[in-house]
């Protein structure tokens, strides 16, 4: 990601943002946008950007995992498919 082809001043994507739009879906790489030469932001296609929340997700539940097992906040696993089973037979 650290190719100088994906770093644009901002006067360069106000000049080409339909063709930097079909490229970043194309190529599915990150644009970092710069103004006075300091990088500013960054500019993704939308499915990437759904990939990055997904995975961010998904990092996040196991870390909320890890946290309830490092305080004891867990049940054997054989409890609980029994837990399930007797809810799924009667309800």
């Amino acid at each position: 990601m650290s190719s100088s082809a994906n770093i644009k001043p901002i006067s360069y994507l106000k000049a080409n943002a339909a063709s930097i739009l079909a490229d970043l879906a194309e190529r599915r790489e990150p644009l970092i946008i710069t103004q006075n030469g300091e990088a500013k932001a960054v500019l993704q296609d939308l499915a990437s950007y759904e990939e990055t929340r997904e995975t961010l997700a998904l990092l996040k539940l196991l870390a909320l995992g890890a946290r309830d097992i490092e305080a004891g906040r867990t049940r054997p696993a054989r409890e609980v498919v029994d837990r399930l089973r007797l809810k799924t037979s009667t309800g």
